[in-house]
């Protein structure tokens, strides 16, 4: 027999909901729902009126920063074409400069805008926070020392990007390793060898950059003739190789300045050493050396001048020296010379014992 039945006397005896009872708890239901939807609407508001603030906030900052990017392009796009103007970078790689510095600006200011936010809507719900900062700042000093590296290298890759040290196509020298970059990272920066090889730098031990590709380089041709040359034909027959080049393609272009004979480097005994400069476009250095030297050997071969280490030049009274076909004398010759007697044969029969 089932227990609670009616025919179970242990059971207690049910009391039967009746109508009164039923009003009863739904008007304490109603009471406790009229005292408390203040409450609830006030949080409810108040968490509403912090996403609409946050969020109208992240899309005012992130606005400005895309209109602070896009100046900086239409600066870049004024000076390109003018003089200032091939000293900078061109304005495709300031454009792309800008978008990485743009969206790295904009991924930072959501994170602190939205992670406020957040942190703003636990608090009006009455959640202790403490613990949970406490929690987020031993993990973040834990994080730290264990990923120090990457912090660093991370860091130093946003102020390689925000001063614009080097970028996609230049030459550098990066001390552990240089070659022309390929791809420029937050954390790792790519260089190709001048091997064809790949070398993967991290940016926080790049300690110091050399940039071959920005601004201008010089190109300096040193030029050693003979002490003998006369300095203004050899200057002439310089100063004339330079102008034809300048007047050919594609070194026309490759120059940005004239040639010039800076003057006399060295002078030795045998040889003085006459430098020759030239600014030239970055990264055609060599090239304009290599054929500033073909030129100028040219034309110092036409104009009868010769550098040191040419051919030897001919003698102008090729006198012949008469004793140099004559034999020194020879002792044997005289026969009573003691080196002839101690050649001469023995008598036989002469007895060498006394």
């Amino acid at each position: 027999m089932a227990a609670g039945s009616p025919s179970d006397p242990t059971a207690p005896p049910t009391t039967p909901v009746t109508l009164d009872d039923a009003q009863k708890s739904a008007t304490e239901a109603a009471g406790w729902v009229e005292e408390n939807w203040s409450t609830w609407l006030a949080i409810g508001l108040r968490i509403l009126l912090i996403v609409i603030i946050a969020s109208v906030l992240r899309v005012l900052v992130r606005r400005a920063l895309t209109k602070l990017i896009d100046r900086m392009n239409r600066s870049a796009q004024a000076v390109e074409g003018t003089a200032l103007g091939g000293l900078l970078v061109n304005a495709e790689r300031r454009r792309q400069r800008s978008e990485a510095i743009g969206s790295v600006l904009r991924s930072v200011a959501s994170f602190l805008i939205m992670g406020t936010a957040a942190l703003m809507v636990l608090g009006v719900l009455n959640i202790d926070l403490a613990p949970l900062l406490a929690s987020a700042g031993v993990a973040g000093v834990a994080i730290g020392f264990g990923a120090r590296n990457l912090v660093t290298d991370f860091l130093s890759g946003v102020f390689m990007i925000l001063e614009d040290q080097y970028g996609v196509g230049d030459s550098i020298d990066a001390g552990v390793a240089s070659g022309e970059v390929v791809e420029v990272g937050l954390r790792v920066t790519k260089l190709r060898g001048d091997n064809g090889e790949i070398w993967y730098v991290r940016n926080g031990e790049i300690k110091r950059i050399g940039n071959l590709s920005q601004g201008w380089a010089t190109a300096a041709v040193d030029v050693q003739v003979r002490p003998t040359e006369d300095l203004d034909r050899v200057r002439a027959a310089i100063t004339a190789a330079a102008e034809s080049m300048a007047k050919d393609e594609p070194w026309n272009e490759r120059l940005w300045g004239p040639v010039e004979v800076l003057g006399l480097n060295e002078v030795l005994l045998d040889s003085m050493v006459i430098r020759v400069s030239a600014k030239t476009m970055p990264g055609k250095a060599l090239g304009v050396e290599r054929e500033l030297r073909w030129r100028i050997k040219r034309s110092l071969d036409a104009a009868g001048i010769r550098i040191v280490g040419g051919a030897p030049l001919p003698l102008e009274d090729p006198t012949p020296d008469p004793s140099a076909a004559v034999a020194a004398p020879s002792a044997l010759n005289n026969p009573t010379s003691p080196q002839s007697l101690a050649t001469a044969p023995i008598p036989p029969g002469q007895s060498l014992s006394k």
